[in-house]
């Protein structure tokens, strides 16, 4: 199998850069700014003396044909709106997505800030959010987020798309901005919140089938198909400002595109059986887009 981009396999760092960009000019002609992106966290490592620095370089589906001519992955689409009113998720797009993750805030800055540097003058950056742990690995709403993480070995398994030769080593990626409400959320009673969530609040035990609300987040994104659960590699971080804008920017990389949308399908209520996800009630999806993630021997060969 082809390598993967350094993001991917490793667990997610203290900090994280998520980066949502249209090309605006020259698209045939950054490819050697992406090819180089490999090298540059080597250099900057090198330079900081960083052990943990990783990111990947993601493309949209329209994008993709500009700079890759020779096929495309199967399963690679572009994003559409999903529910409606309330509980719904925008397409809000994008060419291309860039994943940073380290121990180090400075240092997913400094990468950041290099990577685009040389291509400024051809891009529009639509959303730049920082990420942050919160706590023991909770999310704003005070639970543990990311329990049923693929671990080890098996995240390989998970997310690195196998059955494309062409493309292996690669990985399908969702990138979503959440807004929490959090005043509305913490006006509910943790055993209430429980329901919603699924799990308990303290320690991140999964219900009892008894007493698991069909609603509840669990029963909607734990999907099995054939006795086999449906899994992803999770990528997602806190973020926000005290006095402002707070949530979730949720990052997830997959082998196979449908696993996602069979998600999403049953959270924002279009998957067929009428419910939805009832943590959709505290919060609110501002941006949804797909991308594809090569592997790094293909990033590199894109300047060819």
């Amino acid at each position: 199998m082809s390598t993967p981009q350094s993001a991917i396999l490793p667990e997610a760092g203290q900090h994280a850069l998520y980066m949502v960009i249209n090309v605006t000019e020259n698209k045939k002609d950054l490819v050697k700014q992406y090819a180089s992106l490999p090298a540059l966290i080597e250099t900057i490592k090198n330079e900081h003396e960083v052990d943990k620095l990783y990111a990947s370089l993601a493309f949209g589906a329209d994008y993709w044909g500009t700079i890759y001519s020779k096929g495309r992955p199967q399963r690679l689409k572009t994003f559409v709106e999903l529910g409606k009113g309330d509980i719904s998720a925008p397409a809000t797009g994008g060419d291309i997505f860039l994943h940073i993750h380290s121990d180090r805030k400075d240092m997913t800055y400094v990468l950041a800030s290099e990577f685009i540097k040389p291509i400024k003058g051809s891009i529009d950056v639509l959303d730049e959010v920082d990420g942050f742990h919160y706590l023991d690995d909770r999310d704003l709403t005070d639970f543990i987020d990311g329990t049923e993480n693929p671990e080890g070995g098996e995240r390989a398994e998970v997310a690195l798309i196998e059955d494309e030769p062409e493309f292996s080593g690669g990985s399908y990626v969702l990138a979503q901005r959440y807004v929490h409400n959090l005043p509305k959320w913490q006006k509910v009673t943790d055993n209430e919140q429980e329901k919603i969530i699924g799990r308990t609040k303290p320690d991140s035990v999964e219900l009892g089938e008894d007493v698991m609300p069909e609603t509840s987040h669990v029963s909607r994104v734990v999907i099995e198909e054939e006795g086999e659960e449906l899994e992803i590699v999770r990528h997602s971080l806190p973020y926000g400002q005290a006095s402002a804008d707070a949530g979730l920017f949720f990052c997830a990389y997959s082998k196979d595109n449908t696993i996602l949308e069979k998600m999403l399908a049953n959270m924002f209520g279009t998957s067929g059986d009428g419910l939805h996800d009832h943590l959709m009630n505290y919060t609110t999806a501002k941006s949804g887009a797909y991308f594809f993630a090569p592997s790094v021997e293909m990033l590199k060969g894109l300047e060819n």
